[in-house]
């Protein structure tokens, strides 16, 4: 334990000693987080759509209104001597929508009324948002206007749940925090035990007698400290800019997130010991950490729309587990018995990635 301890101190004043390693400790993961947190969003706002009304009259201006009180479309104005289909050829506007010359007559009359709506389906799930939104801004003008056919005797009432003002950040943030402490930790740890091999250093380690398991845990000690100083970091200023509370109990996240950064730091050791240059850890940290964390976690993507044989490749990533611990505290606030299986997969994990970090050692001179 006492040389755990001694390669822990020796870590941390090594780190502190570094001020570049220092900055990317704690400046670079602040920057991350301001530009995720601001720049993600997943909710389609100010849609630029041209609308070319020839009917012209009260109801018809009543329709677009409506159109445009949803905050979802923004109306692009078009030169009248061009067609307006040329918007969307052109990328002025993501849809088009052309009210016939007797669109107030036909509906009055009982007859019904076409109204043109050609979408940019370029983007499928932009097309799909304004498909939908337009179809229930129909029926909702319909409704108000007491031109509906006839009245539908089930009457849902809705109510979201969690979430009921819809805050995008409520979402995304949380995933910011797993998605970050899994990348920054994990290529501070591989950095470090490559700079040990670049230096000369690590011979040095194997003339003495301490052991792998040593090694390992002392500078997995080291950075799980640095990790933690970056967690509450991020998470203090990420709860103070963009409003966040605990939805629930807070113990789950307060036990999960140490253990998780243990399972960060385990992940670079692990590269760090088969990584033969700096280089060369970046790259693994990226493709394996930095892939994986963003795409296969949820953090953006539901995983139940990942494609087979990837979505089971999901199942071994720990961010994963982390972003639904995270979301859960923020967001759900169901405690333990919502997250416990995630707990246990962390763990888990954790001691895989322990093991393999140990085996990339087995050049050490003395056996455990």
């Amino acid at each position: 334990m006492k040389r755990i301890l001694v390669q822990c101190v020796k870590e941390l004043t090594q780190f502190r000693r570094d001020r570049l390693t220092v900055a990317l400790a704690f400046l670079l993961p602040l920057i991350s987080l301001f530009i995720l947190s601001f720049a993600i969003r997943l909710e389609a706002k100010n849609i630029p759509i041209v609308v070319q009304d020839l009917n012209n009259t009260p109801l018809s201006r009543s329709y677009i209104e409506r159109l445009f009180a949803t905050n979802q479309f923004q109306a692009t104005p078009w030169p009248g001597g061009d067609p307006v289909i040329h918007a969307l050829d052109h990328g002025f506007a993501k849809a088009v929508v052309m009210i016939p010359p007797d669109f107030s007559r036909d509906i009055k009359s009982g007859r019904g009324s076409d109204v043109q709506i050609l979408v940019d389906g370029t983007d499928t799930n932009n097309a799909r948002v304004i498909q939908n939104s337009i179809h229930a801004t129909t029926t909702a003008f319909l409704a108000a206007a007491g031109l509906e056919p006839g009245r539908n005797p089930l009457a849902p009432h809705l109510r979201i749940w969690f979430n009921p003002g819809r805050k995008e950040s409520l979402y995304i943030v949380p995933g910011v925090f797993g998605f970050l402490l899994w990348v920054f930790p994990s290529l501070l740890a591989a950095m470090s035990m490559v700079r040990e091999k670049e230096k000369g250093n690590i011979i040095q380690v194997y003339s003495t007698s301490m052991t792998a398991t040593e090694l390992i845990l002392g500078k997995g000690l080291a950075y799980l400290i640095v990790s933690l100083g970056e967690a509450l970091l991020l998470m203090v200023v990420g709860a103070f800019i963009f409003k966040l509370g605990f939805a629930g109990d807070p113990i789950p996240l307060l036990v999960g997130t140490p253990l998780y950064l243990a399972v960060s730091v385990m992940f670079g050791l692990a590269i760090g010991t088969r990584a033969k240059d700096l280089i060369s850890t970046v790259q693994a940290v990226s493709l394996t950490g930095f892939m994986t964390a963003l795409l296969l976690s949820g953090f953006i993507y539901p995983i139940s729309n990942i494609p087979f044989p990837l979505n089971h490749l999901a199942d071994i990533v720990p961010a994963r587990y982390f972003i639904q611990i995270s979301r859960d505290a923020f967001v759900r606030g169901t405690g333990w018995r919502g997250i416990w299986f995630s707990m246990l997969m962390i763990a888990l994990l954790g001691l895989i990635l322990f093991i393999v970090a140990r085996l990339g050692l087995r050049k050490m001179q003395l056996p455990d």
